[in-house]
């Protein structure tokens, strides 16, 4: 089988100054991408700032024979995140793929949990994600093609105890993705969610035991796949850990239908309600709406 690369591509990886971000730069940059290195080069809680971090994921391209330039812009700021995407037009003329991989942590129960807990980890993670994109977005729509990889959770997918801020972060993430992707469909811009499990700064202290059989080796080829022209899915979500890559979705089940529908009779049908069997995975808000002809029909 023909090995897939990337010769001739412009991708920016946010966040790119260590662990997944710097694994995913240099899986892209050895599959002949060009490579737009971005890293704040701060700390795991967001402070602090360094062009160091991206600029040695640089040096390492170019030692193996690759091309990459750093940025160190903020993706929190708006005006910062589009200095990104200029880094990546002012070097090389384009963006093909955007992987928006940066991120800090904040966590604190809920009970604990105040501004500056919160706010901050919402700037970096989803509103970054926005800015990031939308910066990129109306060149890709004039180039018909972009390949965009957004950074959702575990946390944010199923909950984790003291990860308010995050859980909100990621979980508005895939919302926003799904939108993108159905926007961005007639420009053949692809849209597709990661939830990455594996060993980093940020991870470290929350894996436990886990963490040495989670290698961030394990994690980029489900990005590379997602971010080649061949791949044929967007708005989907997939989940990635030691070695397992697997599909997550929004589900719906078929549900209980009475036109007068009373609080007792959800009393009564609630095991319907919640009958997992014959679920539906909508593609979209009207699909899902949709659902409920069937029964309007009898």
């Amino acid at each position: 089988m023909s090995e897939l690369r990337f010769d001739g591509k412009v991708a920016i990886i946010t966040g790119a100054g260590n662990g997944l971000g710097k694994n995913h730069a240099l899986m892209f940059a050895s599959r002949g991408a060009k490579v737009v290195v971005n890293d704040l080069g701060g700390t795991v809680d967001g402070s602090g700032s360094s062009v160091g971090p991206a600029q040695l994921v640089v040096d390492e391209i170019k030692a193996a024979g690759g091309e990459a330039v750093a940025d160190t812009n903020s993706v929190s700021d708006r005006e910062a995140a589009t200095g990104i995407i200029k880094t990546a037009m002012d070097n090389y003329g384009r963006i093909d793929i955007l992987v928006n991989n940066a991120g800090i942590l904040r966590d604190k129960s809920f009970t604990n949990m105040t501004p500056e807990f919160y706010n901050p980890v919402l700037d970096v993670h989803l509103q970054g994600t926005v800015w990031t994109t939308q910066a990129a977005w109306g060149i890709m729509r004039q180039q018909t093609y972009g390949r965009i990889i957004n950074t959702t959770s575990a946390a944010g997918l199923f909950g984790n105890f003291g990860q308010t801020n995050y859980a909100a972060a990621k979980m508005g993430i895939v919302g926003v993705s799904r939108v993108w992707a159905i926007e961005g469909a007639k420009y053949n811009i692809k849209v597709n969610v990661l939830a990455p499990g594996a060993l980093t700064r940020m991870t470290e202290d929350i894996l436990g035991d886990m963490a040495k059989m989670m290698r961030i080796e394990q994690v980029s080829p489900i990005v590379g796949y997602l971010a080649h022209e061949e791949c044929p899915v967007t708005g989907e979500i997939y989940s990635a850990a030691a070695g397992r890559v697997a599909r997550v979705f929004v589900g719906a089940t078929q549900g209980y239908y009475k036109d007068d529908v009373s609080i007792e009779d959800i009393r009564d049908n609630f095991d319907t309600v919640r009958e997992e069997k014959g679920y539906a995975v909508p593609s979209n808000a009207m699909e899902e709406m949709g659902m409920v002809m069937p029964f309007l029909q009898k």
